[in-house]
This record gives C-alpha cells, structure tokens and sequence, in this order.
C-alpha cells in the first residue's frame, strides 16, 4: 500500500499516519523522516544534506528527490509506505512522476480552517511538567491555571493565533494547489493515475480512522 497523505497543520494527519502505517506495514516517510536518516546512515546524500544544512542552505528539491528514491528502495518499505508532508509543492509531485514514483491513494484529511484555528490556539501548557490542557477538548478545572500546582499555564508560540494563520496561509498557498493536481489526475485515463478519496477529519479519531480505512479497502 502506497500513499500520501494530504491536510493541513492541525487535521490529525500525525495520528492517522501512525494508525495507517501500523495496520499496512509500512514505514511513514516525511521530508524531516529522510533528512534525519540519512544523516544517521552516513549514506553519500546524507553527509551531503549534512553539509549543506550546517551552512545554513535549504535541501533542493533535487536532493529531496534523490533522498526518496534512496529511503523507499529501504526493506522496511518493501510493503509500500506512507508519505506525510511530502510532496509540499507541485514542484515535488511533477518530480515525483517524472521519477515513476507512484502511490495507490492519495488521501486527503478535511478540516475547516476555523475549526483548525479552534483546535491549535486552544493549546495551553504547565511548562514546568509539561502537562497540556486545551480550552474545548480539556480544560484546566481553572481558567489558565495547572490543576496540580495551580501556577500559571503558558500558550507555546506554534499555537498562538498569529503563527497558525501563517501556517495556513503558507499551506494553502503552496499545499492546497496540489489537491486539485491529484484530484485531477485520479480522474485521467492514465494507468498509473491514484485513487483519490476525501474525508473529513472533524469526527473522534476512531471515526476518522475508520472512514479512511472504509475507503481504502
């Protein structure tokens, strides 16, 4: 089973990754996945992202390219594997059919930007233990306090209003472009097209599971 998995900050892409990957056998690869293995593995492409992101340079996408050939032809992804966060740009999803890198599904995790805005800004921490409350899902018995030690909970800044809606307008201006590029090419008449299906990630985790797994199979 191949596929790549599509949604923005926040959708519960992580969490149904972990699930797929877990009921299919297969390893979830993302671009932080492949930099950070193969800088372990020492391989010829990983001193060279080494050296390059020691500089201060961002990966090409030509490495990026080359650094997924190199994981998906690893044994553990025999079965097939997961992409999340990849491809970002249609750029990468252009290199990838040039390369005959082709997946089964293409599955797209929906979520309204309001809701997502809901779910990430309601984020409070008791830095010192590290425990996480949320507003809606699982508030403090009092507002923005710890419920053990009763000092004051902090917001981190990825969950800040101000940085979510930057990282929506960053993936919907770059991201979002390719599910019509997936969507219409699971609708072309070539043989290597994917199947594309859509769900909507704003149900339990369960259900959200279960509906992709419907789908799939």
């Amino acid at each position: 089973m191949k596929i790549i998995l599509l949604g923005a900050p926040g959708v519960g892409k992580g969490t149904q990754g972990e699930l797929l990957c877990q009921k299919f056998n297969i390893p979830k690869i993302s671009t932080g996945d492949m930099l950070r293995t193969a800088i372990k593995d020492k391989t010829d492409l990983g001193l060279k992202v080494q050296s390059i992101m020691a500089s201060g340079q961002l990966v090409s996408d030509e490495i990026i390219m080359a650094l997924v050939k190199e994981r998906i032809s690893m044994p553990d992804a025999a079965n097939g594997y997961l992409f999340d966060g990849f491809p970002r740009t249609l750029v990468q999803a252009d290199s990838m059919r040039e390369s005959q890198i082709f997946c089964d599904y293409i599955v797209q995790i929906d979520v309204a930007d309001a809701e997502i805005v809901a779910r990430l800004t309601g984020r409070f921490v008791h830095p010192n233990s590290g425990r996480v409350y949320h507003t809606i899902y699982n508030p403090p018995k009092v507002l923005g306090k710890d419920d053990v030690t009763g000092e004051q909970l902090i917001q981190r800044e990825d969950d800040q209003k101000s940085t979510v809606l930057e990282r929506l307008k960053v993936y919907n201006n770059q991201t979002m472009p390719l599910i019509d590029y997936y969507l219409t090419w699971s609708k072309s008449s070539d043989i290597n097209k994917p199947k594309y299906i859509k769900v909507s990630g704003s149900g339990s985790v369960k259900d959200v599971y279960t509906d992709i797994i419907n789908k799939l199979t």
